[in-house]
């Protein structure tokens, strides 16, 4: 049984509604992420798990017992659901050790000393129940307001853009270490963020939200390589869409060669006298397009970004249309050189055109 289940959840603001027939299931011992631009309805979608928001139809189950629905709504206290918030939310005139311990009410007071001295070392802040949060670094902070959510053993851990206020190179690192203290606590968690790398890094399962509806649930892998439909593919990661001609079940032809995958059936039933003429779209990443100097196929370089170990190179091929490429950074080409490419593809992604709309075909 999933610890957590969204069933056909909807939510309006007045006439607008923000959240459509929402559904996505969560297991013991997994974090999740909602992913999605600004707008597209996750935070509704946190609030309502933890009670703070109705929902106008379907459901909402934890560990089998229904705590949202149109005709019952169990109040945020009585959820045992644990909240990271975007600002921290600390008590700037308690310490870290009273922040820690203000869940704790019910316990004694030995009991609520040795569970923040406990947390105080999950988190990496062992000896620093003393001080205020204002003496405090942000990292720190956002370590003090997941151990006080930690502290009393909820059900399930809510994060709500824990990373925003950050820079990036602390948002890296403190997301890889956040997962690592939810997975040692043995709790199931929500996060979520508009940020794709702080998904990745954190999530077993992400959910790709636009428009209130959950466009794919799926692993980071998943999402990434086999995309259910264009605005995933659009959102996740980097890549762009060169058009193909199907020649058979197996093979679709583009400008820089034939790539083998699943093709959407649609599209390759009596391939020669298709009234479609086979035109399909295929996505290519980055990682798709191999720098060889010994291949015939050329293309110009547009513009370039330098990461680091690689080069991110946007290419003109001879029909005009661009591909990104990464280059490892020891070819630095100049813009307007001309590069040899080729093809290296494991993950065939074609989607039907955009008057064929429909999944695509991922290999």
């Amino acid at each position: 049984m999933p610890l957590l289940e969204l069933k056909q959840v909807s939510h309006a603001y007045g006439p607008h509604l923000v959240v459509d027939a929402l559904s996505l299931s969560l297991e013991q011992g997994s974090i999740g992420c909602l992913l999605g631009p600004s707008g597209c309805g996750k935070t509704t979608v946190l609030r309502a798990i933890a009670g703070f928001e109705h929902v106008s139809r379907g459901e909402i189950r934890l560990n089998g017992v229904i705590v949202s629905s149109p005709a019952l709504h169990l109040p945020p206290e009585q959820r045992k659901i644990g909240m990271v918030f975007q600002d921290y939310a600390l008590f700037p005139h308690l310490s870290v050790a009273g922040n820690i311990a203000f869940g704790l009410r019910s316990a004694t007071g030995d009991q609520r000393r040795v569970r923040v001295v406990e947390l105080l070392a999950t988190v990496g802040l062992g000896g620093s129940g003393g001080k205020y949060p204002h003496e405090l670094s942000g990292g720190q902070q956002q370590r003090v307001a997941l151990a006080r959510a930690l502290a009393p053993k909820p059900h399930l851990l809510l994060l709500d853009e824990p990373f925003s206020n950050l820079d990036v190179d602390l948002r890296e690192r403190l997301s890889l270490e956040v997962r690592d203290i939810i997975k040692r606590a043995g709790i199931s968690a929500i996060l979520v963020t508009h940020d794709q790398h702080e998904a990745f890094a954190v999530a077993d399962e992400i959910g790709i939200l636009h428009e209130g509806s959950i466009q794919q649930w799926d692993t980071p892998y998943n999402l990434y390589h086999r995309p259910a439909n264009r605005f995933v593919a659009d959102f996740v990661g980097q890549g762009v869409f060169l058009p193909g001609k199907v020649l058979n079940a197996r093979e679709v032809q583009v400008e820089l060669g034939t790539l083998c995958g699943n093709i959407p059936t649609e599209c390759f039933i009596g391939c020669d006298a298709c009234e479609r003429a086979c035109r399909v779209s295929v996505l290519l990443r980055p990682d798709d397009i191999v720098h060889d100097d010994a291949s015939a196929t050329q293309a110009e370089v547009v513009s370039k970004a330098f990461r680091g170990a690689e080069f991110l190179y946007t290419l003109r091929l001879p029909s005009g249309m661009r591909v990104l490429s990464l280059v490892p950074s020891h070819h630095n080409h100049a813009v307007g050189e001309k590069i040899g490419i080729r093809l290296d593809v494991d993950h065939v992604v074609v989607f039907r055109n955009a008057e064929m709309e429909g999944a695509p075909a991922a290999a």
